[in-house]
């Protein structure tokens, strides 16, 4: 055998070898240089290749560069390798480049490419690439109709993503998941929820993928009932059971408030991983049971496994639930103090230990640390002091937090709606008009609240005021017998929040028909008496409405479990799992 083919040999040997070890194959580049073998020879792309697969991106880019004339191959690899690794601005780059240099595209090159401006948001960039896309007739190859489906969703574009959908012209397993999952994955859990239930009707059957994917649906819309028939259907039709889906049932009891559920599934499960762990302690969290995500948190490591930064999310979140700050300063200080990158401190857990401390009453200290971080301050740390700011009424602090956020966020309309309460609690009624004169001056509306419950397998959502609902008279009777009788038990309306220039009664009434209450008197009167009443709000749970939630639960004699954007309050007997520090 000639000598240069045995050299081939070894290197294509080495390289298999050492595919797992970035510097090896550093080293290997500097052997194949030094013995001079062609840089256009597969040897060079099986090197780029592994560098793109282990994430060494920087190095792979220098390797490509220094190519002549690569092949549309090493350009989709290139391509390919930025999106793997979490770099879509560099991938639809090189694509510009392969563009202007009039390299002719493949069907390889754009199910990346694609991608790749979905996890921008960049509308125009996929709108162009789409384009191309058509102008090379690959617009009907399977893997790129389905990227194009998934990037509209990602852009908000449902009802396009739908239509490109419906003109497929095989609609295969990996399509409908790829369209139910980027569904789910944009908050449209009722949409992904009705695609997964008409691919069943249409005979395609679901595997692991799509079970996820409904699992995480109920999850997001509180439909426990929903998610255990989706479950047992898995079960009866034998689809792999594997410890994604099991990890996705668990955040959905999670998500659903039945931690006693989450935990019974968790001490069932044949095989825990970090996720696992990571999704049971972050559910204690957010379930107001403080102390046993600690404990959790502790078993953990005590048997072995490592957290990560979710894991420790989930503990400072706990904290913060709980009013624990010295605990939260210890675990937040192991974290700094790690040289374990996966658990370093990000914006989150910043955000975490701020709320932490404001809702503590310690405001400067929330201040000051963010002064002190490392990384510049975003939306949600100022945001959280924002709100530790209104709690406890600091007007001349909140005020200042909030010309700082609006330099960040100048067109998120909850922290205007947070600064507007802030002034109202406060009775500086000029200011309110002034936050909500601005708010029209820029265009921003607030979030419109609503509220869901979930009976006989649908759910019904309520706006505030809502007069819609089939049932509306006898939920408005329903409503006015719970408020006389808890009136009667010493229930006052807390209208400081409402409207300063009409009259008490109309502020009564505004109240009286929040979507909460509204939810709720549908739920006491359509959800089995044996189950709870699960209701979602989609912004937080306002003051009256979670003091009513109290007085009702008692006289009813009926669970309340009630989501709102950053927890669950769990109703019982009078008394709220939060404690009233929430």
């Amino acid at each position: 055998m000639p000598r240069m083919a045995l050299t081939k040999q070894l290197f294509t040997t080495l390289l298999h070898a050492c595919s797992s070890r970035p510097n090896h194959l550093k080293q290997i580049h500097a052997l194949i240089l030094t013995t001079g073998l062609s840089i256009k020879n597969a040897l060079i792309t099986q090197l780029l290749t592994n560098l793109t697969l282990l994430g060494d991106m920087i190095y792979a880019r220098k390797l490509f560069d220094e190519m002549h004339k690569p092949r549309t191959f090493l350009w989709n690899t290139l391509i390919k390798g930025y999106v793997k690794n979490d770099i879509p601005i560099e991938a639809v780059s090189v694509y510009s480049q392969m563009h202007c240099l009039n390299i002719i595209p493949d069907r390889f090159t754009y199910p990346f490419v694609v991608k790749a401006c979905g996890d921008l948001i960049d509308m125009w960039a996929g709108l162009a690439v789409h384009g191309h896309v058509v102008k090379h007739g690959l617009e009907f190859v399977a893997v790129v109709r389905t990227e194009l489906v998934i990037m509209y969703v990602k852009f908000g574009e449902v009802g396009l993503g739908e239509f490109l959908f419906e003109s497929m012209i095989e609609r295969d397993l990996v399509a409908w998941n790829a369209l139910i999952s980027s569904c789910v994955q944009m908050g449209q859990a009722s949409k992904g929820l009705a695609l997964f239930r008409r691919m069943r009707e249409v005979g395609i059957k679901p595997d692991a993928v799509s079970i996820v994917s409904a699992l995480s649906a109920c999850g997001q819309l509180g439909c426990l009932e929903i998610g255990e028939e989706i479950y047992e259907f898995a079960a009866k039709e034998g689809i792999e059971c594997n410890v994604i889906v099991e990890n996705a049932r668990l955040d959905m009891y999670v998500k659903c408030g039945s931690v006693e559920l989450a935990m019974a599934l968790f001490e069932e499960m044949m095989h825990r991983n970090v996720v696992s762990w990571s999704t049971m302690i972050v559910g204690y969290a957010m379930n107001g049971e403080s102390e046993k995500a600690l404990a959790l948190f502790t078993r953990m490591q005590s048997e072995g496994l490592r957290p990560n930064y979710v894991s420790y999310l989930g503990v400072l979140s706990a904290c913060s639930h709980a009013g624990l700050v010295r605990e939260g300063r210890v675990y937040f200080d192991v974290m700094a103090r790690s040289n374990n990158k996966n658990i370093q401190p990000r914006k989150e857990h910043y955000a975490c230990m701020v709320d932490l401390f404001g809702r503590s009453g310690h405001l400067e200290e929330a201040y000051n640390f963010i002064k002190s971080m490392p990384m510049e301050p975003d939306s949600g740390v100022w945001g959280a002091l924002l709100g530790a700011c209104a709690i406890h009424n600091n007007v001349k602090l909140g005020q200042h937090v909030a010309d700082l956020l609006f330099e960040v966020a100048p067109d998120i309309a909850s922290y205007y709606v947070l600064l507007s309460n802030m002034y109202a609690a406060a009775g500086r009624w000029d200011c309110v008009g002034k936050v909500r004169l601005r708010m029209r001056k820029k265009g921003i509306k607030k979030v419109a609240a609503y509220s869901s419950v979930l009976s006989d397998g649908k759910v019904h959502i309520f706006h505030g005021g809502d007069r819609s609902h089939s049932q509306s008279p006898l939920i408005y009777e329903k409503l006015g017998d719970l408020l006389k009788q808890i009136k009667s038990m010493g229930y006052i309306p807390k209208t400081n929040y409402v409207f300063h220039d009409v009259e008490t009664e109309e502020k009564e009434a505004t109240l009286n028909t929040h979507s909460e209450k509204l939810a709720i008197a549908f739920g006491l009167m359509n959800v089995r008496l044996e189950l709870p009443i699960r209701v979602i709000k989609n912004l937080r749970v306002c003051e009256d409405c979670h003091t009513f939630s109290k007085f009702v639960s008692k006289i009813t004699m009926r669970d309340i479990i009630m989501r709102d954007k950053n927890r669950f309050h769990h109703f019982r007997s009078g008394v709220c799992s939060c404690k009233d520090f929430w």
